[in-house]
């Protein structure tokens, strides 16, 4: 069993950066997946970039590419979302999830936390 929190989110204006970060806890895992997705109002849950935990492979949605960059930082099972040039498209719930297998899809993950609202201003 893995508990993930968020934080990070905020206010923001269009071309400003943002770092949201997930904190992992409960039970260890390793050789695991996760990911970052988000939602806005009445949209469905949209990938946006997941990693290889144990090989730091990422990969990410095309939207975001160029701009958002996925990390970990092993010893502290926390990973993070550097978000750059946002733009108000951007807005939305924030998630962090837990996945067996290296995947975009919402149906992949297993535990999710509670997201972190990011609202980016024109």
């Amino acid at each position: 069993q893995v508990q993930l929190v968020e934080s990070g989110g905020g206010l923001v204006q269009a071309g400003a950066s943002l770092r949201l970060s997930c904190a992992a806890s409960g039970r260890p895992f390793s050789n695991n997946y996760m990911g970052w997705f988000r939602q806005a109002p009445g949209k469905e849950r949209e990938f946006v970039a997941a990693i290889w935990w144990s090989v730091g492979l990422t990969y990410y949605a095309d939207s975001v590419k160029g701009r958002f960059t996925i990390s970990r930082d092993n010893a502290k099972n926390t990973m993070y979302l550097q978000m750059n040039s946002l733009k108000p498209e951007d807005t939305a719930d924030y998630y962090c999830a837990v996945a067996t297998k290296f995947s975009r899809e919402v149906a992949s993950y297993t535990y999710w936390g509670q997201g972190t609202q990011v609202t980016v201003s024109s």
